[in-house]
């Protein structure tokens, strides 16, 4: 995502280690642990606080299923999106500290809004400043953490990234089982406030232990001062054209809903998308070679899109049906209301992850060593497959409430999200390395920006589905359940049909 020839880049001194690896490591450990667990624990609660009804004991908004999706499309859409604009700042201007640094108070500030028992106008500010910290913070800290290993060796690049993925998922399963629980359990506000001063301990520790990083992350050196001043003056002019767009949308009698914006913001995220793979299919700097790995990356790009379309819907689809149609007495006793809460189930994905991401990453090099190992859009067509089989097991699952009229056991969700987890190490890695290897050398940085535009889109896609789902009638989820299925597993099977020629345009690019 992020341009590293736009950035002052010098490993560290090599005598501050943290068990063979540089001691910035782990202070990026700490600030993206902290940053997942806000995250994740915010996601975890949103959807539900929403539809709270405002006279329960621990209330809410009270909202309808359709505008809590749309909210949740807004949220996790928009951080993604911002990601984009948020490493080029980065790259361009201030420096990843300075962006972490920033992202991290500005993450913090939107949760302590978010504790405020206030109007959802309030509410909603709070969201919107989250949105902007997020794009700051998430794509930066990865690029410290290259930076960190500059001029090294690859297997030790590639044990530090691991490393620094562990904090990533261990942050997000322990959010939901705590600060989500809490809110969920006792009071919402306060699970924001936990968040809240999660981040701002994470941020703080970044403050007082940059020292480590060496120079990574510092401002770039290579931006004279009059591009500077070309990017501060185009980056003002898009805030307050922003601005300007904001008070013409809201001043009005009817300013538009939740749900219309969402709408919104996927055709913005659309309309980008297609701008840019035309601009760089039109580019006469490539041969035919070159514009078909892109086409392959745009394949990859749909898969994506699909794929975390559905995966997604953990925070909104599934979310709903562990807190509606998921008998939760197991450990029941330890809570008022004798049911365990329904936001810990957000945390058996990371978990499974930390489990199983070790085991594939072993099976790839086995197969490997066997010439064996399945081709990057076999993987991705595997990945699609296994959603759609995810979705297949709640489909099963809903008969079963239908049928029943009661709940059913929380092995219905694990198991779903197993064969999600299962998907997402087929395609998530596999997406991330192949744009690097596929992309021509002067678009790999855009094509990153590109890969996680795919992320957002999907992620809003999860928040108007799941805001249907929610709206739907008992007996009409195993249908919606099935059409998933069929989305998912039908995509899957289409790539795997088309591998053979996609390996073919992919060419010497292994």
């Amino acid at each position: 995502m992020n341009d590293p020839t736009t950035t002052a880049v010098v490993s560290p001194p090599h005598g501050k280690q943290f068990f063979g690896h540089p001691r910035g490591l782990v202070t990026c450990f700490m600030v993206e642990f902290f940053e997942r667990f806000t995250y994740y624990g915010m996601r975890s609660m949103l959807v539900l606080f929403l539809g709270a009804a405002a006279t329960a004991a621990n209330p809410g908004f009270g909202v309808d299923g359709a505008i809590a999706g749309a909210v949740y499309a807004l949220f996790t859409g928009g951080a993604y999106l911002l990601a984009i604009p948020g490493g080029w700042i980065a790259d361009r201007l201030i420096g990843q500290r300075k962006a972490i640094f920033s992202g991290g108070l500005l993450i913090a500030a939107g949760n302590f809004i978010l504790a405020i028992p206030a109007t959802p106008t309030v509410f909603y500010s709070g969201v919107f400043v989250m949105v902007l910290g997020i794009g700051l913070l998430k794509p930066n800290v990865s690029s410290v953490v290259g930076a960190l290993y500059e001029g090294q060796p690859g297997a030790r690049r590639d044990a530090g990234f691991s490393i620094f993925y562990m904090g990533i998922n261990l942050g997000a399963t322990i959010g939901p089982l705590t600060a989500s629980a809490l809110g969920e359990k006792v009071n919402w506000h306060l699970g924001f406030l936990v968040c809240g001063i999660a981040t701002l301990l994470g941020t703080l520790y970044f403050l007082y232990t940059q020292r480590y990083l060496g120079d990574a992350g510092r401002p770039p050196t290579n931006v004279t001062p009059a591009e500077r001043k070309r990017t501060w003056t185009m980056l003002i002019g898009i805030g307050v054209a922003a601005a300007i767009l904001a008070v013409a949308l809201f001043a009005r009698e009817h300013p538009p809903t939740e749900h219309q914006l969402a709408l919104g913001l996927f055709a913005v995220q659309s309309t980008l998308a297609v701008l840019f793979f035309g601009y760089v299919l039109l580019s006469k700097e490539l041969d035919v070679a070159a514009k078909k790995k892109i086409g392959v990356i745009i394949v990859f790009f749909f898969c994506a899109i699909l794929f975390w379309g559905g995966f997604e819907q953990q925070g909104t689809t599934f979310n709903t049906f562990a807190f509606d149609y998921t008998d939760r007495s197991f450990l029941g006793g330890l809570f008022a209301d004798g049911q365990h809460p329904a936001t810990w189930y957000q945390s058996v994905n990371p978990a499974f992850i930390i489990i199983l991401a070790p085991v594939f990453a072993w099976f790839w090099v086995w197969l490997g060593m066997r010439n064996m190992d399945p081709s990057a859009p076999t993987k991705m067509g595997m990945g699609l497959v296994l959603l759609g089989v995810g979705f297949l097991v709640m489909m099963l699952a809903a008969q079963l409430v239908v049928s029943s009229g009661g709940k059913v056991g929380p092995t219905w969700l694990v198991l779903a999200y197993l064969f999600h987890t299962f998907g997402e190490l087929c395609l998530s890695p596999v997406g991330l390395s192949n744009v690097t290897k596929l992309a021509p050398a002067k678009f790999v940085s855009r094509m990153m920006g590109t890969w996680f535009l795919g992320t957002a889109m999907g992620n809003t896609i999860a928040g108007l589905v799941g805001g249907e789902f929610a709206e739907a009638k008992v007996d009409q989820m195993p249908h919606i359940f099935l059409v998933m299925t069929l989305i998912g597993a039908g995509a899957g099977v289409f790539i795997l049909v088309i591998s053979r020629g996609l390996r073919g345009w992919i060419g010497d690019a292994k």
